[in-house]
């Protein structure tokens, strides 16, 4: 996982980005033989409580998904408040979807 000020300044800087209506994923391409996420929920998602679960729920997706992650990107995920509300199933189609158009997905997930 990223977890550095400065992986997320330069994700911010120099990344492309996809959108859904439940999150928005930027990407930015390394030369890292592994793929790195990094997470983010604001203050508009809701409580501490619900900050916490919607990241927890994002990061048991990401590692039901890791297989199928094409190596060398770093990628940040930014919830959006709708994600509280959604279901798993709508929570791993916007990842595929977004992640997917990224490139980020390379194999059947």
């Amino acid at each position: 996982m990223l977890s550095s000020r400065r992986d997320f300044a330069t994700i911010q800087e120099r990344g492309a980005s996809r959108s859904h209506p439940l999150l928005v994923a930027k990407f930015v391409r390394t030369g890292l033989d592994r793929t790195r996420f990094g997470l983010a929920t604001s203050r508009r998602i809701g409580n501490a409580v619900a900050r916490n679960r919607v990241r927890r729920r994002l990061r048991e997706a990401l590692r039901s998904m890791d297989a199928s992650f094409e190596p060398g990107w770093d990628v940040l995920i930014v919830a959006r408040p709708a994600l509280v509300e959604a279901g798993h199933g709508a929570l791993m189609e916007a990842l595929r979807r977004s992640l997917g158009r990224a490139g980020v997905i390379g194999g059947t997930v």
